[in-house]
């Protein structure tokens, strides 16, 4: 007798669940996170931008986001952290098994390259979106992808 496939449920005793709550959250904060900053940065920020007569333009965009300042790139990349801090965790699919690995090791080298990044271009950010209104926070940012890198090694078997 030739036996029958199973077909991939999204329960698997072995793996856990491919779907789950926790990794719903996560996405959803990483993915807000990216669009926070990214909407702060194009749509609100207004420093630097000049008309065609030469006047600096005023801040555009909701004013909440202007009065917040650069804490929109603490919220933005809270979010962002915060969610791959979650996707950690053994029930979503970045917790465990070899998406612990690819986790950690991504978060090191993302870190370390945001660094090294910040250090080659230290001395004009003006050309790179994002590290110019960093400023000396890019270290802050590099070495907290090397602290969610630590939370996946937790998880490491």
């Amino acid at each position: 007798m030739a036996k029958t496939e199973s077909t991939q449920s999204s329960f698997d005793p072995d793996r856990g669940p491919t779907l789950s709550v926790r990794f719903v959250i996560a996405l959803t904060l990483i993915v807000l996170g990216i669009a926070w900053i990214v909407y702060y940065y194009v749509g609100v920020r207004p420093e630097g931008e000049f008309s065609d007569a030469g006047e600096v333009l005023s801040a555009k965009g909701p004013g909440f986001l202007q009065d917040l300042g650069d804490w929109n790139y603490l919220i933005g990349f809270g979010a962002f952290f915060l969610g791959l801090t979650i996707s950690a965790h053994p029930s979503t699919p970045l917790g465990r098994g070899r998406g612990v690995v690819a986790g950690m090791l991504g978060c090191f080298l993302l870190g370390l390259a945001w660094i090294c990044v910040f250090y080659a271009i230290a001395q004009d950010t003006s050309a790179v979106p994002i590290f110019d209104d960093l400023g000396q926070k890019n270290l802050i940012v590099g070495i907290a992808f090397m602290a969610v890198g630590f939370t996946f090694a937790t998880r490491w078997e």
